[in-house]
């Protein structure tokens, strides 16, 4: 079982930094043999991909939209998962959902489906 808590939504100004974080308890198996992503979910929108990490940390998926503005990242150390974001626009404004599913799963990173935990989320807001 895993239970995730994300933190750090906010809003921010548009072009400004912000970095959210997904903080994991687990029982049973390591924070370490769980795959991580971020989806978000803007108002009367469909929840999207917009980055995954590996169990080990060696690969990572992004989101066309957020490419070049978004790192993901985890500590295993810590249980906890990062999300990076850059050069924020008006429509990254969203509720942030942290996910985990265990890893070889599949190759499709960006299928929300393949999850099984989910985080109650954060929220970002952008303003211009």
């Amino acid at each position: 079982q895993v239970q995730l808590v994300e933190s750090g939504g906010e809003s921010v100004q548009a072009g400004g930094p912000l970095s959210v974080s997904c903080a994991a308890s687990v029982s049973g198996r390591s924070f370490s043999e769980y795959d991580i992503a971020w989806f978000r979910q803007a108002p009367g929108k469909e929840r999207d991909f917009v980055a995954a990490i590996n169990w080990a940390g060696r690969t990572t998926k992004y989101a066309e939209s957020v490419k070049g503005r978004v790192t993901i990242s985890r500590d295993n150390a810590k249980n906890t998962g990062f999300l990076q974001m850059n050069s924020l626009k008006s429509e990254d404004a969203a509720v942030y959902y942290c996910a985990a599913r265990s890893p070889h799963i599949s190759d499709d990173y960006a299928n929300d489906g393949t999850y099984p935990y989910w985080g109650q989320g954060t929220q970002v807001t952008v303003s211009s």
